[in-house]
């Protein structure tokens, strides 16, 4: 694209509705994820810091919503919705968003911003169009209705909770109505941030001290006490302790499958799919930085934001690798994790373009690269070491399917009791650890501890 080009759709998509199409225009029509988008425009737009925060709300708030806004527009829209340009399909979801979730602008103006955006991109006519269903929709607000959840109980979750059809079935199969209801309405709550500790710059008790002299309030982590988790998002990279290595940003169900690792000082560990890093990072805090981690990744782009956060938290025994994992060759580990790249629906709260990104295919798709690494794994361990299968999904072919397989096959392994270690509300019939963020107030996460038998 040349420089003139770029300017010329800088001007086009101008301010935070604007940038806010360009980027949902981007997501629906190429592979590119939501964060990496919003990021690399929140990096090179002159936004202030409210436009910034008012970008980040409409943006995953449309992605959250997606569902609802389209069942809404569809009813309004002479034809289908869903073919319409994406310009006029996404500067009216960016309108309807607001109209239905926000009431910083009066809808009025709402409607007016949509139709001149509209107008400068695609003339007169799909404006007059936007003016009139958005004018519809507002007349009719408290009138609308969803498919009858009596006659069509499916339908009636994908469209008011908004979820893809193939989940919202897949859910009512393992859970019920009520549990499903539940779950899809934490997947569409606005997530917490939450802040692991440090152990070797601070403790839980100086922590809570730090947090309550800025007025920060937060939980204590319910399962694990070196979480703590904030009751309001909030810039928390400006915070001085950050830039001094206090704390990482990560979310308690991650913690525990580092745990189920029970990590001592001097071992060598394994982190086998590793970046971002939180986890070697938390491993390391649990070693008092004593011994060695090999951390693998095979993007180094990915390994040198790691490298930047362990010299910001000052970790110096974990050491990163760029390869991929299936074609790396050390060996002699006391302890190894696997954690594997998944489906990622344990997190969509944070991630929620996940779910229209995924369907049933990629969790076939996974499935074999997950019991590779898996089988990867098992071959570098010490004959008394431990091995932790996790993922951040809530899908049992990722999960204890994955592990079964693995137990059925190689007869020498199998999964080591962990009642001792944690509270039974997570572990789950298999004795694996298995978290939703419905019950635990945390991601979705899957763990499990696997040994060699004697």
């Amino acid at each position: 694209m040349t420089q003139l080009e770029e300017h010329v759709i800088k001007d086009l998509y101008e301010g935070v509705r604007g940038l806010a199409v360009k980027i949902l225009n981007r997501v629906e029509r190429t592979d590119a994820y939501l964060e990496k988008l919003l990021d690399n425009e929140m990096r090179n737009s002159e936004l202030s810091g409210q436009d910034k925060a008012l970008l980040y709300e409409i943006v995953h708030g449309v992605t959250r919503w997606m569902g609802r806004l389209d069942w809404i527009l569809n009813g309004f829209y002479k034809g289908q919705f869903s073919k319409a340009i994406p310009n006029l399909k996404n500067g009216l979801r960016v309108a309807l968003y607001q109209i239905l979730f926000l009431d910083r602008i009066p809808d009025y103006a709402v409607v007016n911003e949509a139709v001149e955006f509209v107008k400068k991109l695609q003339g007169q006519r799909p404006a007059d169009l936007t003016n009139a269903i958005l004018r519809n929709i507002i007349r009719s607000k408290n009138a609308i209705r969803y498919p009858d959840p009596a006659e069509d109980l499916p339908g009636y979750l994908c469209a008011y909770y908004s979820h893809p059809s193939w989940m919202v079935k897949r859910y009512l199969e393992r859970f019920g109505k009520e549990a499903t209801e539940k779950l899809l309405a934490a997947n569409n709550e606005k997530p917490y941030l939450t802040l692991k500790i440090n152990s070797m710059k601070t403790n839980p008790e100086e922590f809570k001290n730090l947090l309550n002299s800025v007025n920060l309030k937060f939980h204590q982590g319910k399962y694990l006490p070196d979480f703590f988790q904030l009751q309001n998002l909030t810039n928390i990279t400006a915070w001085e302790y950050y830039a001094q290595g206090y704390f990482n940003v990560q979310d308690e169900s991650a913690g525990l499958a580092c745990n189920l690792l029970d990590v001592k000082p001097g071992m060598r560990v394994l982190d086998l799919c590793a970046a971002p890093g939180g986890k070697s990072i938390y491993i390391a805090g649990m070693m008092h930085d004593e011994g060695e981690i090999i951390a693998i990744d095979r993007y180094d782009g990915r390994l040198d934001l790691m490298r930047k956060n362990l010299k910001r938290l000052n970790i110096n025994s974990v050491k990163t690798v760029e390869i991929n994992a299936l074609n790396y060759d050390g060996s002699g580990f006391d302890r190894i994790l696997v954690d594997v790249p998944c489906s990622g629906s344990g997190t969509i709260s944070k991630k929620p373009d996940i779910k229209w990104k995924r369907d049933l295919f990629d969790l076939r798709m996974m499935n074999e690269l997950q019991y590779q690494l898996l089988k990867k794994a098992s071959g570098k361990m010490k004959p008394d070491g431990v091995l932790v299968y996790s993922t951040c999904s809530i899908e049992p072919e990722e999960n204890f399917g994955v592990v079964k397989k693995f137990l059925e096959e190689n007869r020498n392994f199998k999964l080591a009791d962990i009642s001792q270690q944690f509270s039974k509300e997570l572990i789950d019939e298999n004795g694996c650890i298995q978290t939703f963020p419905h019950l635990h107030n945390m991601d979705g996460a899957f763990a499990a501890k696997i040994v060699r038998v004697e």
